[in-house]
């Protein structure tokens, strides 16, 4: 079908492109081919997809070490999406045929159809295109989420953001900004922090071979008293270094384990400075909260959007028959901002 469909037809066909996994492995395990369409349930809309970003669990999933939730695909890569509304469910009330929407799901998304509930679906802002929409659902949303309603970071505080420069962190600095904060950040390259600077970040620390200068750093941009929160895009050795930068009733969210998934945690300076370690993932939970996650985001979020507040960072845009090639790219660590896949 190649992407003919368009909302001014009622032809579809009952097969879709997509990316798919033939094997756990490499980039070189992903193919483009002719699948099944699938169809909505009463409340679900189906979506014909026009972008989709990548993230690191579709590299996780790839290889094997992420299977998807037994709601999506096994074989179809695919966390967030923007496209528009092709079909919906006789129960579905939100969305119209033609809107303009994106979102989170289980996966599934790197494929020219995909079905959705509709409470799961956003608007896309008038401004932004397609590669630009797809941007937005899983950076902005984990950060808000993670920051601002788990966090309860206010006006005022301070942030770290770990891996600054990746789609999380770049708008994890925004939204710091939006809420009134103070954001920090590190990177592996001085690059990356200097670049973060246009999207409001304050300052930054190079940690390219390790965290040895990170609590000075810390100790000296607050003269002393340590952030308030810590997004931890990382893992691993971040979280025992983080636990030292937390200021007096610090959080520290951990989001990802890029650098494992062990850490040493000096308990009693969790006593002593009364701190919150809290773990967040959007993939695993329930219908319900993923609903409820994204209608805090439409409410809060994306009218910063419109009002030019917020941005999305795109590092680079790959067709969908490209998709081994964007793989490779994100794992070069080289990224900074989103990678983004488009479907036509």
């Amino acid at each position: 079908m190649s992407g003919l469909w368009s909302p001014a037809t009622d032809v579809l066909s009952s097969l879709m492109r997509a990316a798919v996994i033939t094997q756990p492995g490499g980039p070189e395990v992903l193919a483009v081919r002719d699948v099944p369409r699938p169809e909505p349930g009463p409340h679900e809309v189906a979506v014909r997809v026009r972008a989709s970003a990548l993230n690191r669990a579709d590299l996780l999933q790839r290889q094997g070490r992420y299977p998807a939730p037994n709601d999506s695909p096994r074989d179809i890569p695919g966390l967030e999406f923007a496209g528009e509304v092709a079909t919906t469910g006789p129960a579905v009330t939100r969305w119209r045929r033609g809107d303009r929407v994106c979102g989170i799901i289980g996966g599934g998304a790197q494929a020219e159809f995909l079905v959705a509930h509709e409470g799961a679906l956003a608007r896309v802002p008038e401004r932004l295109g397609w590669p630009e929409a797809a941007a937005i659902p899983e950076a902005f949303i984990t950060a808000y989420d993670a920051m601002i309603t788990q966090a309860a970071l206010t006006t005022g505080e301070s942030v770290l953001i770990h891996a600054v420069g990746s789609g999380v962190g770049l708008a994890a600095v925004q939204v710091a900004r939006a809420w009134g904060a103070t954001p920090y950040g590190t990177s592996r390259t001085a690059d990356k922090l200097e670049r973060a600077r246009a999207f409001g970040l304050a300052d930054g620390c190079v940690v390219g071979t390790g965290l040895d200068g990170l609590t000075a750093f810390v100790g000296g941009v607050t003269g002393g008293r340590g952030v308030d929160v810590i997004l931890d895009l990382v893992g691993g050795t971040y979280v025992s270094v983080g636990i030292e930068c937390l200021a007096l009733k610090g959080r520290l969210m951990i989001v990802g384990t890029m650098a494992g998934t062990q850490a040493t945690i000096d308990v009693r300076r969790v006593l002593g400075r009364r701190l919150t370690l809290r773990g967040t993932v959007l993939r695993a939970r329930p219908l319900a909260e993923k609903i409820a996650v994204t209608e805090a985001f439409a409410r809060d979020v994306l009218p910063l959007f419109d009002a030019g507040r917020l941005a999305p960072v795109i590092d680079r845009v790959f067709p969908l028959e490209s998709i081994g090639e964007a793989h490779r790219h994100l794992e070069s660590n080289e990224t900074f901002g989103k990678v983004v896949i488009e479907i036509g």
